[in-house]
């Protein structure tokens, strides 16, 4: 690369789609450059508006994220959307591949739509979902959508990935409601009853608003509301983005809060993630059958070893500097 040429992070920056999907594939791929391309975006990011959208397989999620998108462009938003998708066993790709239910804002410039794999992370969130919105972030994309793949009441990750989350249920879906008590109902900052125009979806409001019932607000806080919309059809998505809008403009001090504990849950991974190479660096080969054999013998406990390489990993660095 001559020395005019722009880095991969400056183009991301000036907004090429290209080097924006460039950028992702590296952050999937774990590659070396990660570090270098992040440190170039970083101060480029935290504007971007992050809205978290799960729920149960089949409640039509994929749907509502393409007729969100279209309220939120004509609102005048450029739009990022990473739909995170089972991995296929062959390839370890994202099964729904180029997300063709979401097709109608393919040619559309200010749309930028990711399929990406959960290369079996549990939670509905793929492991690199969090670098990943800060490239569509440094790219200047104003909303990002963050679409899960709908296991259920393990989706309670997005709660740290978002700025709101949304959580869509079927009408009369006994399951849903289950799914709720186990976890997703404190993570919800809007439901939604998607397939209103299907038997049940009072029952299920109702049903909803009878366990936000249980829950303790304080005066003037949020308080999640329970929406009917028929994204098929177009019914409640503006509904849905007035909402979103309403809670940002509610809750300044809720979502600080959250970027900040979002910051502070990144740099646990970041820090988790290093003292775990240097660890397997500092063991690799010989080094680490001897420590197996030596606490397998129970001439040394398992802390202790661990202890001992740590603190020679801490002299070898300091003798080194």
């Amino acid at each position: 690369m001559s020395s005019h040429e722009p880095t991969l992070a400056a183009r991301v920056i000036a907004g090429e789609v290209n080097a924006a999907a460039r950028a992702i594939s590296l952050i999937e791929n774990r590659s070396t450059k990660v570090k270098e391309l992040l440190s170039e975006l970083y101060p480029h990011t935290g504007k971007a508006s992050i809205i978290g959208i799960t729920g149960v397989p089949g409640s039509g999620k994929s749907t509502l994220v393409d007729r969100l998108t279209t309220v939120i462009r004509n609102a005048g938003h450029s739009v990022g959307i990473l739909a995170i998708d089972p991995t296929s066993p062959f390839s370890g790709g994202a099964i729904l591949g180029d997300r063709i239910r979401m097709n109608s804002h393919w040619n559309d410039q200010g749309v930028f739509i990711r399929s990406m794999a959960t290369r079996g992370h549990l939670g509905g969130v793929a492991l690199a979902t969090g670098d990943s919105t800060l490239v569509l972030d440094a790219m200047g994309k104003e909303t990002i959508v963050i679409e899960t793949v709908g296991v259920g009441q393990g989706e309670v990750e997005i709660v740290s990935t978002a700025d709101i989350s949304i959580v869509t249920l079927l009408p009369d879906a006994g399951d849903s409601i289950q799914a709720l008590k186990a976890g997703i109902m404190e993570i919800a900052d809007i439901f939604i009853v998607n397939k209103s125009d299907l038997p049940g979806v009072d029952s299920t409001v109702e049903s909803v608003q009878a366990m936000l019932d249980l829950q303790e607000y304080l005066p003037g806080s949020w308080r999640p509301p329970v929406l009917k919309v028929g994204a098929m059809n177009n019914q409640g998505v503006d509904a849905l983005w007035e909402t979103v809008n309403k809670f940002i403009a509610c809750c300044p001090e809720l979502l600080m809060k959250r970027r900040r504990a979002r910051v502070e849950n990144r740099l646990r991974h970041v820090f988790t993630s290093e003292l775990t190479t240097e660890f397997e660096d500092a063991l690799s080969g010989k080094k680490f059958t001897l420590l197996v054999d030596a606490v397998t013998a129970r001439e040394i406990d398992p802390y202790t070893a661990v202890a001992e390489v740590l603190k020679k990993k801490s002299k070898d660095s300091s003798s080194q500097s």
